[in-house]
């Protein structure tokens, strides 16, 4: 049979990276990397290699499995959406919409439907206990970003390919492939600024194989990088080495005060990095023509991860180095950014149970089992999962599993039978990832260049599938009351509908004045999400405007350009972007000064025995990758990374199986001494425990592992952003 090829992006991590695809009628034949992709130029890492084996996995659900007699069972789209209007409905009419809540993964970032239509799913079903995996990892970044420049999605990036000095902290980027920084090849990148002159410090309780590849290394204390930061603000302001700031800064002279307790001799105590390369960093930061600080997964899902990601901004900033080319900048989606227009604020509403404020919409996640499980008004009793896993993936992972088997009705909008699906009483299987269309709604709003991609389906639906938008437009129709019959072009026609209305309106829009049913005629697409796809970039920054601006963005121009269309670097966005009431980027805000009360009680924290920190590995992405057989196993192991002196002074030795234990749960594993991990730190990676009953995925649970969230600790959170703390987990560990 004959082959043909495909360009796409890959939709497995945050890198973007531009994939050519080889076909032999439906089957993948060969995955390697797009070298005319303006983006990635052929960077290509083993995920994306092996999408072919995801796309085709056959433990893959190929239609619906609806629960009779306690027993799922195959059932035809019609029957399944039957189901789903019944068991939604009943719930919703005995107990009121807050009784229903939505959960949604990490992969809602990484899918064209995700990105567009979780947002009506969520306006439907018309309930405040939304949760989603945001709080097991990114939310202090929102947090802060929100606090210092009104707008939560304005967090900076680091101008990754013209900065001189680039200090990065709980990051490992050359693992991950980057977090909140899309940036394909990120360790060619981090290559590129050592030979270009610039430097590269890695501050982590692990020497990663990002560390490997740093010009320093230093060991941190995990949990503590605020005190770190604030020691390095106190020697920028007690040297003098602050640069001028114009007035579009606010709160400078407040930090000079508060950065005054915090030297380096006594951060240094707390954190584990010598009181002289505090001071160094400090010096090395204002001293190089550009700098910026990067911290990520690391420091955000700990005790003070709003802090941490305040103080890593606020380190760029008073450096001179932010909104600047070779600090930090702003991403500039190709779809245009949507304007933050109320002053940002946490706790609009709070969780019933524990009082937990909201954020950006949200409640951590650490509670929903509270919910599902207290009896009273508002008691959660049924629940929708969108490509999510959050038995696996959100702390007390064994309790929350034991919650939902409790729930009156569950539906799961996943391809798997999974640790977390297994309880669902209707699943809902999106197809192949090849028989989507795809675009980085969410990701190209943090990437480290401007650019526009857009991949269309590679594959037809076979049978009549719905492709994962339509499900979850058909999900909002019949949450909103429009039952099982109605359309999901429908939604499509009156989002679009609603949007040029608005355009037309907004006195500062390209189209104002237009007629709204005039330019819906001009959209472009094979179908509602295309067209969408099409009215973002035509309005967004570089698009065409409906004519307005010859030679911009539309639907039409990413079709004819396969490897994409390189827009040029970063610029500085800094005027446009600031939405705080003040008008001014916040340096000082009051919610965060109010917290640093909490980080100077957390001072004295214990230091004895160990503390747990996660860890990632190149070919794996959360839970779901372990059923790919070419990335299981090999170093993708889950042991526990010891410190060498560690284990000998406890009698331990490689490969013996010890037992983990914190405050809420226990483990046993396999142990693996290493020089890399600090002494007083184990390590334990995320995302397995696969296995569990009624579950089918036939390579992971041939994988050996164990759940590290059975240790996560439910009533440890972030105060500021409610985000679990998932490293620096006090742990006990002995010989099993």
């Amino acid at each position: 049979m004959s082959t043909r090829t495909a360009y796409r992006t890959c939709p497995l991590c945050e890198a973007v990276c531009g994939l050519e695809i080889t076909l032999s009628g439906r089957d993948v034949v060969r995955v390697r990397g797009d070298r005319d992709d303006v983006f990635s130029r052929g960077f290509i890492c083993p995920k994306g290699a092996t999408l072919g084996d995801l796309d085709q996995d056959p433990d893959r659900l190929t239609g619906p499995l609806v629960r009779r007699d306690g027993v799922l069972t195959p059932a035809t789209w019609d029957e399944a959406f039957a189901a789903v209007e019944a068991g939604l409905g009943r719930v919703a009419a005995e107990h009121g919409r807050e009784s229903v809540a939505l959960y949604f993964g990490n992969p809602n970032a990484h899918t064209l439907g995700g990105g567009l239509y979780l947002g009506a799913l969520r306006k439907a079903i018309g309930t405040r206990n939304v949760y989603s995996a945001a709080s097991v990892d990114q939310l202090p970044k929102h947090v802060s970003a929100g606090l210092m420049f009104g707008d939560p999605t304005a967090i900076p990036v680091p101008d990754l390919d013209r900065t001189d000095y680039l200090l990065m902290l709980g990051a490992n980027p050359v693992e991950s492939n980057g977090s909140l920084c899309t940036a394909p090849d990120f360790p060619g990148r981090l290559k590129a600024l050592r030979a270009r002159g610039g430097r590269l410090v890695v501050v982590d309780p692990r020497r990663t194989r990002t560390a490997a590849l740093a010009d320093r290394h230093l060991f941190i204390r995990p949990g503590t990088d605020p005190y770190l930061l604030l020691g390095i603000v106190h020697t920028l302001f007690a040297e003098n080495l602050v640069a001028a700031l114009d007035d579009r800064f606010a709160g400078v002279e407040e930090l000079r005060v508060l950065a005054k307790e915090f030297t380096p001799s006594a951060m240094a105590d707390v954190c584990g990095v010598p009181a002289e390369e505090i001071e160094t960093l400090a010096r090395e930061l204002a001293a190089a023509e550009t700098a910026v600080v990067y911290g990520r997964i690391g420091t955000s899902t700990a005790e003070f991860g709003t802090l941490t990601s305040w103080l890593v901004d606020v380190v760029t900033t008073l450096t001179g180095n932010l909104d600047r080319p070779g600090g930090g900048m702003f991403g500039a989606p190709p779809h245009g950014r949507t304007r933050w227009r109320k002053p940002f604020r946490t706790g609009r509403w709070s969780s019933r149970v524990r009082g937990l404020p909201e954020v950006i919409g949200e409640l951590p996640v650490a509670t929903l089992a509270d919910e599902i499980r207290t009896p009273g008004d508002g008691q959660v009793r049924a629940l929708v999962t969108v490509a999510g896993n959050p038995v696996l993936s959100t702390p007390d992972g064994p309790g929350l599993d034991a919650a939902l088997e409790t729930l009156d009705f569950m539906v799961s909008v996943d391809p798997y039978l999974n640790a977390t699906t297994r309880r669902a009483d209707v699943i809902l299987p999106p197809p192949r990832i090849l028989e989507a269309g795809h675009y980085d709604v969410a990701l190209l709003g943090f990437a480290v260049r401007r650019v526009a991609r857009y991949s269309p389906p590679v594959l037809a639906p076979l049978d009549g599938r719905p492709n994962e938008a339509q499900i979850l437009a058909k999900l909002a129709l019949i949450a909103a009351g429009q039952g099982v019959d109605a359309d999901p072009a429908l939604l499509d026609e009156g989002l679009i509908g609603a949007a040029l209305a608005h355009a037309v309106a907004d006195p500062t829009s390209p189209v104002h004045g237009r007629d709204a049913g005039e330019l819906a005629a001009e959209l472009t697409g094979a179908d509602g999400t295309e067209r969408r796809l099409d009215l973002m970039l035509r309005l967004g920054s570089y698009g065409d405007a409906f004519g307005a601006r010859p030679g911009g963005l539309s639907l039409r121009r990413l079709l004819d350009a396969p490897h994409g269309l390189d827009l040029g670097p970063l610029e500085p966005a800094l005027d446009a972007l600031v939405a705080t009431a003040s008008g001014k980027v916040e340096l000082a805000p009051a919610p965060i000064v109010a917290d640093l009360a909490r980080l100077r009680s957390g001072a004295g924290a214990r230091r004895d025995g160990f503390v747990l920190v996660g860890r990632r590995n190149l070919r794996t992405n959360n839970s779901w990758s372990h059923n790919v057989r070419a990335l299981a196993g090999g170093s993708n192991r889950c042991t526990l990374q010891m410190n060498t002196d560690d284990a000998a002074r406890l009698g331990l030795a490689a490969g013996q199986e010890v037992w983990v234990r914190s405050r809420v749960g226990a483990v046993a594993t396999v142990l693996e001494p290493s020089e890399t991990i600090m002494p007083g730190v184990v390590s334990l990676p995320h995302g397995f425990g696969h296995g569990l009953p009624g579950t089918r995925q036939r390579v992971a649970e041939q994988t050996s592992g164990v759940n590290a969230n059975t240790l996560t600790d439910p009533d440890l959170l972030d105060a500021l952003s409610g985000t679990a703390v998932l490293n620096g987990i006090p742990v006990e560990v002995g010989a099993n």
